[in-house]
């Protein structure tokens, strides 16, 4: 059965691809701080979701890392951006306003002929 939440958290994972990739391309980033970007805009990532897309983006030659020394404990990971990463949240950006513009114009038809039918009725 398809609830709202189940539909939302699809969503979601659908574009998270591409806002990790739009935190990273701001400059290098260490994990914890992409959780508080993505939770600040309310994309309610977790841990357990985070690595595996970071280690996936790795494998894939869109994200590198470089671990870094911490002053408070171990070193850290940071991630940023390939050539291949800065080209790809490009097009990724491209497909998105797209989807964006067609998902509008198909609600925005959709509730223009439902208040066409209201007031003919």
């Amino acid at each position: 059965m398809i609830t709202l939440e189940s539909a939302e958290v699809q969503m979601r994972k659908g574009i998270l691809e591409l806002c990790v990739l739009r935190v990273i391309a701001n400059g290098e980033v260490y994990a914890s701080d992409l959780l508080y970007h993505l939770k600040e805009a309310q994309l309610l990532v977790v841990e357990g979701t985070l690595y595996p897309l970071l280690n996936r983006l790795n494998k894939s030659g869109l994200v590198t890392y470089a671990w870094q020394e911490s002053t408070g404990g171990p070193p850290r990971k940071y991630y940023r951006l390939t050539d291949n990463g800065h080209g790809f949240l490009q097009e990724l950006t491209n497909s998105w306003h797209q989807l964006v513009f067609s998902a509008t114009t198909v609600l925005e038809n959709t509730n223009q002929e439902q208040e066409m039918r209201k007031q003919a009725s």
